[in-house]
């Protein structure tokens, strides 16, 4: 029975860790969006940062939905 308290423990860790790379990914996102949409003329490299961003976000939120995880369960 111990290996499979250490399994839930385990996961447990992963997924906290997974909600804090949505949440840190999430801010930069929303602060590399919010620099490109101030610019003048934005580059071609900051709509490529924006759009890479955007992609490891959603990646994130797809994962937490896959493991059937949610912010509210470890606050």
């Amino acid at each position: 029975m111990s290996g499979l308290r250490k399994g839930r423990k385990r996961r447990q860790e992963v997924d906290e860790e997974l909600l804090q790379a949505i949440f840190r990914v999430g801010e930069e996102w929303k602060q590399i969006k919010s620099i490109v949409d101030k610019s003048i003329e934005p580059t071609f490299d900051g709509e490529n940062r924006v759009a890479i961003s955007q992609a490891k976000y959603v990646y994130l939120l797809q994962e937490a939905k896959y493991r059937q995880i949610s912010a509210m369960q470890y606050n």
